[in-house]
């Protein structure tokens, strides 16, 4: 368990967070979001001991372990077997052998790999073995910075495994919102430089943040009126000897009443591809294509038409040839069969690492725009700056000094400005935050055009992909299905390979079965009903609170009252609007109790579908 009380941190003028309290829990698996630069990876060092902090304090038991994805690398073993079984702990750990194979495995290594040296492997692999380690070290809490950055899809499946039935504590930083609600317990985020936290998943999270910042501007506009409406009063009767006295009650009223600022905008980015119609239906008809860097192909004998409007998804394990077949269709390698024909009028644009790495290190930011159309003028590439948040002098800038999330949002800049009919887009979200992914995602689904993406996130795949391109058993297809179709009809044969043992039990007859749903679903009602009855109670108790605080606003603001009157308004409104918070806050946590209760039984029931 950790308790962090009143933190503070900021750099320079830059205040992160501010007065920051939690408690993690035992067993709580806690998702951290918040935009980049708000300070969660700060968070994270301040826990381990590698930042300081400019006050308050955290509570880490002692003897408490906790275990951390490092990004340096340093290894001290000849076989990557040996190195990751320097991770175990107990006296058995020397018989532990399988729990090691079983997670190298699992984050898709081969069996064949377990004899290779850590330096053999790929900067991701790498990234890879540490993670295994400190998953091996079964350490009390993990803080998981972007794990999944340098996983495949296959290996995030596992992942999202491993990290449901993990037993300890868990707090984790991810741009992909749906593998964090499948692995967490609980949300937190940094959100105007304040932090709290929720049982429930990231969109509970953001719902709440969304009604409580609506209810601040409500009693913000509500207070403003009232401020501005006893002004008017006091300039107008403070002169007037018959009026002074509730004049000068006025102006103590006036005098207590709190300041509410209205809420800064938060800059996001505001993805609109420059779509310009392509003439025609079909824009690449590649046919028999084949590839390999040695003797031994990536792909073979592919066939694959893209057309106007598809969506298409390539997915598959790390190291078969997505980002190669993306380089092909590119034209920016040239296949060793095949061929691949491209209407006249197509417009491309990739997104790839091999176009950040080529990204003019000496140019600021809206140079780097501008160069893409040198006619489009200063201006536009400041304001495409500004939409991919480098505002005012940040598009200034070096692109030599930008961390590589920065670089990646330069380079979708660029491709903003870019006429286009098809987007090919290798990893495009690596380094956006959550917000940032959805607005990608929102603007992909509404692009005119086609688009081929690579991606391992599975929520991204099913929002955008109509059709795939899939690189498992030994081959590449192209699939006119969706990721969910193809999980149903053929699934990840590392999957298959690996089953769970698991003790059958005789398979209930039909009416054994009618009978288990009809006791769940009773055993069911009563544990709801009464939830259910208290929500409709405090619904009906706000409204009516709702009304009398309209009643006590208007006499507050109604110049004829006598003080006394005004006065006990002034107090029963503290009273109502204290009741009020807390009924909300009562009614917020039954819904959320109520809604898991009835999805548990909801899972239940299904494993007794008749």
């Amino acid at each position: 368990m950790i308790q962090v009380v009143n933190l503070s941190k900021g750099f320079g003028t830059q205040v992160l967070f501010q007065d920051v309290t939690f408690t993690l829990g035992k067993g709580e698996r806690v998702g951290l979001v918040g935009r980049n630069g708000t300070g969660k990876s700060t968070l994270f060092k301040i826990l381990l001991g590698e930042e300081s902090y400019d006050s308050g304090e955290y509570i880490i038991p002692k003897n408490y372990q906790i275990g951390t994805l490092k990004q340096h690398l340093h290894f001290t073993h000849s076989t990557i077997l040996d190195e990751c079984k320097t991770a175990l702990r107990g006296e058995n750990a020397e018989f532990e052998q399988y729990k090691v194979e079983k997670m190298l495995l699992g984050l898709g290594f081969k069996m064949s790999d377990f004899t290779r040296a850590p330096s053999d492997f790929s900067g991701g692999y790498q990234i890879r073995l540490n993670l295994a380690k400190v998953l091996l070290s079964e350490p009390d809490c993990l803080l998981l910075d972007e794990p999944t950055n340098y996983l495949d899809i296959v290996s995030m499946r596992w992942l999202t495994k491993f990290l449901r039935e993990f037993k300890g504590e868990m707090i984790l930083i991810t741009h992909d919102r749906g593998f964090m609600d499948d692995v967490t317990t609980h949300t937190m985020g940094i959100w105007r430089q304040k932090l709290f936290k929720i049982k429930g998943d990231s969109t509970k999270y953001f719902e709440q943040i969304v009604a409580e910042e609506e209810m601040y501007e409500k009693t913000r506009v509500n207070a403003e009126k009232k401020r501005k409406d006893l002004e008017e009063f006091v300039a107008r009767f403070k002169a007037k000897a018959s009026k002074a006295t509730q004049a000068q009650s006025r102006m103590k009223l006036l005098e207590k009443m709190p300041t509410m600022d209205a809420l800064a905008m938060q800059a996001t980015l505001d993805f609109e591809f420059n779509f310009q119609e392509c003439p025609g239906k079909v824009l690449i008809d590649a046919k028999e294509l084949s590839f390999g860097y040695t003797d031994q192909n990536l792909i073979s004998n592919l066939n694959l038409l893209i057309q106007r409007n598809d969506k298409i998804a390539i997915i598959g394990k790390n190291g078969k040839g997505k980002s190669t077949l993306l380089n092909l269709l590119a034209r920016e390698l040239e296949p060793k069969t095949g061929s691949i024909n491209s209407n006249v009028n197509l417009l491309m644009g990739h997104f790839g690492q091999t176009n950040i790495n080529r990204l003019n290190l000496e140019n600021t930011i809206e140079e780097e725009i501008l160069a893409v159309n040198p006619m489009m003028g200063l201006q536009r590439a400041r304001s495409i700056a500004g939409v991919m948040m480098f505002s005012g002098d940040l598009a200034k800038k070096k692109i030599k000094v930008l961390s590589g999330g920065e670089r990646a949002r330069v380079l979708l800049g660029k491709l903003l400005v870019k006429p286009t009919n098809l987007l090919l887009l290798d990893e495009p979200t690596n380094h956006l935050d959550q917000e940032s992914v959805e607005a990608l995602t929102l603007e992909l689904q509404n692009y005119p055009g086609a688009v081929i993406i690579v991606t391992h996130s599975e929520s991204m795949l099913r929002d955008v992909a109509t059709k795939l391109v899939v690189f498992h058993h030994d081959k590449v297809e192209f699939l006119s299905e969706t990721y969910d179709d193809f999980l149903k009809k053929i699934g990840w044969e590392e999957e298959e390979a690996a089953p769970v043992p698991q003790k059958t039990a005789d398979k209930p007859n039909r009416q054994e079965v009618k009978r288990l749903r009809s006791e769940m679903i009773i055993e069911r009602g009563r544990e709801l009903n009464p939830m259910k009855k208290k929500m409709e109670s405090l619904e009906k108790e706000i409204m009516k609170l709702e009304d009398e605080q309209k009643q006590l606003e208007g006499i507050l603001i109604d110049p004829s009252n006598d003080s006394k009157k005004m006065q006990e308004s002034s107090q029963r409104l503290g009273q109502v609007n204290k009741k009020i918070d807390s009924s909300f806050e009562e009614l917020t946590e039954i819904t959320m109790k109520h809604d898991e209760i009835f999805q548990s039984y909801e899972l239940k029931l299904k494993d007794l579908e008749v």
